[in-house]
């Protein structure tokens, strides 16, 4: 898909968000189904899979959704598979993503850690990156369970890498 189509699609999925008034919460929703489409290849299949459905492939969304996200962000997904646009549904939630930061003028953190943060780590770990980074942030934290233990951090075009498994690259190459 263009970019251009891209930034159409995160644009009017930004502005339903924000007329409803649900953009926060909608957004950190998007974000992670995102990383979970990324991360399953079973899920990647059933929602890109024209020889299933449109029906079929929205009660797949409702089934996994249902309950646990907004009606809004639920909608949102479905209208992107429903148009066919499902493999470019990380690219648009990436640029909704930052053009929701960039409305509060942040900039977005992408964090991925071994294990899932809690509320009071992901706030000191802010902290911590604001503080080297000299930026206001929209922290987006994610399981990865590859990177064994710490933390791997995004922001921009800059990369901090402290996680176990670049430590364990680190020695092997030593040796």
């Amino acid at each position: 898909m263009s970019d251009a189509l891209i930034q159409g699609y995160a644009r009017a999925l930004f502005e339903i968000a924000r007329a409803e008034g649900t953009l926060d919460e909608v957004e950190d929703e998007l974000f992670r189904f995102a990383r979970s489409y990324e991360s399953s290849d079973e899920l990647r299949t059933a929602l890109t899979d024209e020889q299933i459905p449109a029906e079929r492939r929205q009660a797949i969304i409702d089934d996994l959704l249902g309950g646990k996200a907004t009606a809004t962000t639920t909608q949102l997904i479905g209208m992107v598979v429903g148009s066919g646009r499902s493999r470019d549904l990380p690219a648009i939630v990436d640029q909704l993503v930052s053009r929701a930061s960039g409305a509060k003028m942040l900039e977005v953190a992408s964090v991925r850690t071994a294990v899932a943060l809690t509320a009071d780590q992901q706030a000191r770990l802010k902290a911590a990156l604001e503080n080297a980074t000299g930026k206001s942030l929209n922290l987006k934290a994610v399981v990865d369970p590859s990177v064994v233990g710490g933390v791997v951090a995004i922001i921009g075009d800059d990369v901090i890498d402290d996680s176990v498994r670049t430590r364990i690259d680190q020695l092997k190459s030593r040796l």
